[in-house]
């Protein structure tokens, strides 16, 4: 007899594992970045398992670099007469934002998407001090 899991986990996952129902496959993996520091900058690697390059947008603005991915897959089985057999769908998207800098641009950020792993070499800007101007007030007498 089967138990439900009460410990963080669906009731349905005793009844549905992984074999029967996959949601969107590698979807587990998806976004999984790894950012190493390195001398002159930073270098970021994310998988992206089933994008297409066309749906990866990488946006630079207020200092923050977004990486926004979307995924829209269909898989249709027929049989012989043309009835269904099978029809599944998965339509999604996420993103992913990291502080860069205000001194960075975009121009600045080499980026490349190669067998579903994006890499992106963003390089290190030290921030520019404030200076401060001091303001002094005229003192009569």
């Amino acid at each position: 007899m089967l138990m439900p899991s009460i410990f963080g986990e669906s009731l349905l996952d005793d009844f549905f594992d992984d074999s029967f129902i996959n949601y969107g496959a590698g979807s587990s993996e998806l976004m999984k970045t790894d950012i190493k520091d390195t001398e002159d900058g930073y270098e970021i690697t994310m998988n992206l398992p089933g994008v297409k390059k066309e749906d990866v947008k990488a946006e630079l603005k207020d200092g923050y670099l977004t990486i926004n991915a979307s995924s829209n897959t269909n898989k249709d089985e027929k049989d012989d007469k043309g009835r269904y057999i099978r029809r599944e769908r998965y339509s999604g998207s996420c993103s992913r934002s990291f502080y860069v800098g205000d001194q960075v641009t975009e121009a600045d950020i080499k980026a490349k998407f190669e067998n579903g792993t994006l890499q992106m070499l963003v390089p290190k800007k030290e921030e520019k001090p404030a200076v401060e101007n001091k303001k002094y007030i005229a003192i009569e007498g």
